[in-house]
Order: C-alpha cells, then sequence, then structure tokens
C-alpha cells in the first residue's frame, strides 16, 4: 500500500465559511424537502407495483412453482408463483434521486456545521490550516 503524503495548503478564511454556509443551507433544503420527495416517490412506486401485477397477470400461463395458502381465520388466499422474465419486459423500478436523513442526523450536522461556522467567524487568521480544514471538510 502506497503512503499518501500530507497536504499542506492555506484556505482563505472567508471561502471556508461561505462553503460551510452553503453547505448548511443545502443540509436545511434536502431535510425539509425530503417528505414531499418521499410522497413523490412512494407515488411512483405505486404506480411500478401497478405495472408489475399488471404484467404478471398478462403472463400467468408462463408462470412456475406455484404454491398456495388459505388462511381461514380470516379467509385470505396467498398465491405465489416464479416468472421468468427479461430486464427488457420487466416494468423499471423507480429510485430514489435524494439522501433520506434521519432526525437526529440532520441535527449532529447542523450543529456541527454551525459551530464551525461561529468558530471561523471569530478568528482573526486569514487562512484557514489543514487540519482545521480537514475537520470540516466532510460537510463540503
Amino acid at each position: 500500500m502506497a503512503r499518501q503524503k500530507a497536504i499542506s495548503v492555506k484556505i482563505a478564511t472567508p471561502k471556508v465559511i461561505k462553503a460551510l454556509e452553503s453547505a448548511l443551507a443545502k443540509l436545511e433544503l434536502d431535510y425539509t424537502s425530503q417528505e414531499a420527495n418521499e410522497a413523490k416517490y412512494e407515488k411512483a412506486r405505486k404506480v411500478w407495483q401497478k405495472e408489475v401485477i399488471d404484467y404478471a397477470v398478462a403472463n400467468i400461463k408462463k408462470a412456475e412453482n406455484f404454491r398456495t395458502n388459505y388462511r381461514s381465520y380470516n379467509n385470505t388466499l396467498n398465491i405465489d408463483f416464479d416468472l421468468t422474465v427479461s430486464e427488457k419486459e420487466m416494468p423499471k423500478e423507480p429510485e430514489k434521486d435524494y439522501d433520506s436523513i434521519s432526525l437526529y442526523n440532520y441535527r449532529e450536522q447542523k450543529e456541527e456545521i454551525s459551530n464551525a461556522i461561529r468558530i471561523l467567524k471569530m478568528t482573526d487568521e486569514e487562512t484557514v490550516n489543514t487540519s482545521t480544514y480537514n475537520a470540516v471538510a466532510r460537510y463540503l
């Protein structure tokens, strides 16, 4: 494994503050829009599920390995079967185009970014050293 040498650079403090403020704004926007994104995703997923059901029903004659389970206590019949499909035929499942952020992670990241901004605004240094930058780099 190759050993990495440390990089020693100095970055202007106002640039780091501005980048952290942008990261904080993005974090807040991502968290507040998460509910709307989740609703949009669930709606697309329900449409996809209906497409899969329609596909399965249309191709039921190709099905193999039928399994049934009747539950008399609530009068339900569960039917499972295997259907061999190609990726071209199968409806495409929607993907999440956003990251889910738990309330705990949101609060923790918001507090850490806010603290870093407050500390950097109090400094008289014109530049931020590499170790300080490394401490906040994961948010940028």
